[in-house]
């Protein structure tokens, strides 16, 4: 009879697997379409989002075809949902998409996550990444009605009992758990002592705050900011390391709590293209940055121009894995 442990994470690489064979047999479709379609890569352009419909990647995604779109940048954009995996599933597709440059993927914190969490036999640099375009930041967020009132509130009840405090966000990994990670090795709170109810989305998350199934929600500004302006949850704080415009919220930082893991968001490039339709891809990224519909995009979510790219952006991409991947350690995940 094999250990708990070791039939938990046979029955997961076999689900992993199910579901690795049945999102990519859509997206060979789309990637052979894409690619059938000719090399002028302002003319068709496949954007991948490795997430599902109305997720953080989606939303970027979206965001960027339809700033590429409207700005004139690439003339067809259409974007390819491959969920799972905290993006690995999207990733591991990815990389077999060699030489095909009208393929563009997006990236970001969860990515590396999911690449540790899931022991992932792909990363990025089985890939070429292009930029790092944005960035946003998560929230602290109670129910209205929560006896916690501040984030000491919290704490002050958290280091009393680790279990006091049902924390909920994303998946297990995702930038959601992490901050949570971070903040409680930032008070003296054994992360892997922590009740942490994982979510699809912030959506999820934050109907477990109202239902009362939970006590505090991380999650994306962006993706509760109706809620609170609205007055059905109260947000007590931002993972920003200073004050966003128009965010009238205290950062952890500024309030003594050393947090501030950023939710970046980035595009990649497949393998086996070549140097010059890399800096073809580079330009129309940069391009779709600068344009006006996307200044605009960053306005509206909340989110932060973070632009990076070359070897500034692959130096980054390592020190965040690591980063990400000592969190992950302290998990136990």
């Amino acid at each position: 009879m094999s250990p708990p442990r070791t039939r938990s994470k046979l029955i997961g690489m076999i689900i992993y697997a199910v579901v690795f064979v049945t999102v990519t047999t859509t997206a060979v479709v789309f990637s052979v379409r894409a690619a059938s379609s000719g090399t002028d890569l302002r003319s068709n352009l496949t954007y991948i989002a490795p997430a599902g419909v109305g997720g953080g990647w989606d939303s970027f995604a979206r965001e960027q075809q339809q700033a590429m779109r409207s700005g004139g940048v690439v003339n067809n954009v259409q974007v390819v949902n491959i969920p799972g995996a905290g993006g690995t599933i999207g990733l591991s597709r990815f990389s077999t998409m060699t030489g095909q440059a009208t393929n563009v993927m997006a990236t970001g914190t969860a990515m590396l996550g999911g690449i540790e969490l899931n022991d992932s036999p792909v990363d990025l640099s089985d890939v070429r990444p292009i930029a790092r375009v944005a960035e946003d930041y998560d929230a602290v967020v109670v129910a209205a009605d929560s006896p916690y009132r501040s984030i000491d509130d919290i704490v002050a009840a958290w280091k009393q009992d680790p279990k006091a405090v049902t924390w909920t966000g994303g998946s297990a990994g995702s930038i959601d758990h992490l901050i949570i990670a971070a903040l409680a090795l930032e008070v003296g709170v054994d992360p892997a002592a922590m009740t942490f109810i994982p979510k699809s989305g912030g959506g999820e998350a934050m109907q477990t705050v109202l239902n009362g199934t939970s006590d505090v929600a991380v999650t994306g500004y962006n993706e509760i900011a109706d809620q609170v302006e609205s007055g059905r949850v109260r947000a007590l704080a931002i993972s920003a390391p200073e004050r966003l415009p128009g965010v009238d919220l205290p950062t952890l930082t500024e309030l003594d709590y050393g947090v501030d893991l950023v939710n970046w968001r980035g595009v990649l490039a497949p393998p086996g293209i070549t140097d010059e339709e890399l800096a073809e891809l580079k330009a129309i990224i940069e391009e779709t940055r600068n344009s006006a519909e996307w200044q605009d995009a960053l306005s509206r979510n909340k989110w932060i121009d973070s632009y990076l790219t070359d070897d500034e952006f692959a130096e980054f991409i390592t020190q965040d894995q690591q980063r990400i991947a000592d969190l992950i350690k302290e998990l136990g995940l």
